[in-house]
């Protein structure tokens, strides 16, 4: 079976792309409710996966890194197809993997970051040259983490069967160039090619012809200034779904979405305040998570929508973005709630388990650094899963 899958895949890759996706699906009987924290998951699993078990998460979320820090492919690979190519290096991936199967949890993996000799050294968050290369990475991890994949000492691991194409490819840290300029006009260029990356992924991963695997794009960030001249130039949800649409995007399984609040005074159900010339805003929130479901199914149908980043900073420590202690737990609580009443939302996933160390990183944790519990952890805890 180790090498029938990948070789099976590689013929039909190509092919993939233009398949019929799959028809729309039926209300799901459950939204999985999750965490996603890299730093706790991948280098601090013997500690963190009890605390998922504790906290009855259903789901984590990894970034697995094509290229970058972390990267899996070291250098180009002789078979990109092949997950046992010697220049992949899955270690860190397997272990969380197996973490997870034995806390009975499930893992939606993020495939994300260009290597270094995929786009002459321009970046990870640069897009790489070929889309065909990062389609067979998506082959290769698809088959590995198949449920049915064997490693050379005979052991098996985990499935995986959620997929998630980049992350926040319409904010530059994640994408860039954002935009470009042809001729008078500036173009969506992180859009543009966010559609080959999605269509890239999405065809690698469906390539591999196993049940029930589900490719989520989008991966939005909550806020963009659609200024391609300001001094950080990105795009908002909106327009970002619309670019995709109008450069080819055709097939995914479901959209996701980070509908994080934009000041600490904002509720779960405050909506955001009007763009700078008083029109429609250009962030998409909890509070108006409805204008992106509406333009979804305008441009896709009856598309599913995945939640996978949420949450609310504390003060302390954070003094400047954070609610207090007591108002995160409240907040999640009421979140997840308006959440779970919607029947087009799957997957909400709350960021982060522990709160970072540097002030200037996220402090949303459910934990403090140095591991105390806060009010929100035993709310999370509450949740009906």
């Amino acid at each position: 079976m180790r090498k029938t899958l990948w070789v099976l895949a590689a013929g039909l890759a190509a092919a993939a792309v233009g398949m019929p996706g799959p028809g729309p699906a039926l209300a799901a009987p459950g939204m999985l409710v999750g965490i996603y924290d890299d730093g706790q998951t991948l280098y601090n699993g013997d500690t963190a996966f009890p605390e998922f078990e504790q906290l009855r998460a259903e789901i984590v979320r990894v970034q697995l890194r094509w290229g970058g820090p972390g990267g899996v492919a070291l250098r180009r690979p002789a078979n990109a197809f092949d997950p046992a190519d010697p220049a992949y290096d899955w270690t860190l991936y397997d272990r969380a993997v197996r973490r997870a199967g034995e806390s009975g949890i499930k893992v939606v993996f993020s495939i994300f970051g260009t290597p270094r000799w995929e786009n002459s050294n321009a970046g990870y968050n640069v897009a790489p040259r070929s889309s065909t290369d990062l389609q067979a990475f998506a082959v290769a991890a698809a088959n590995r983490y198949s449920g049915t994949y064997n490693l050379a000492n005979g052991q098996v691991l985990p499935a995986v069967k959620y997929w998630l194409a980049w992350n926040e490819p319409n904010n530059p840290v994640f994408l860039k160039p954002q935009f470009k300029k042809v001729g008078s006009k500036w173009e969506y260029k992180g859009a543009q090619d966010y559609a080959r990356i999605c269509a890239a992924v999405y065809a690698g991963v469906h390539a591999t012809m196993l049940r029930d695997e589900k490719v989520g794009c989008g991966v939005t960030a909550p806020r963009g200034n659609n200024s391609p001249t300001s001094d950080r130039p990105s795009i908002s949800p909106l327009a970002f779904l619309r670019a995709v649409k109008s450069a080819g995007l055709k097939r995914f399984d479901a959209w996701a979405h980070h509908p994080y609040y934009g000041s600490k005074i904002e509720t779960p159900t405050t909506p955001p305040p009007k763009n700078v010339h008083g029109g429609l805003p250009n962030s998409v929130t909890l509070g108006n998570i409805g204008a992106l479901i509406d333009e979804l199914t305008r441009l896709y149908g009856p598309k599913r929508l995945w939640i996978t980043e949420y949450g609310y900073q504390t003060n302390p420590p954070d003094d400047f973005f954070g609610v207090s202690w007591a108002k995160q737990a409240s907040y999640l609580t009421q979140a997840f709630g308006i959440v779970r009443k919607n029947p087009r939302i799957d997957m909400m996933l709350w960021y982060l388990l522990q709160d970072e160390p540097a002030l200037g990183g996220w402090q949303s944790g459910l934990q403090t650094t140095d591991g105390d519990r806060k009010p929100a952890f035993k709310a999370y805890q509450g949740l009906s899963h």
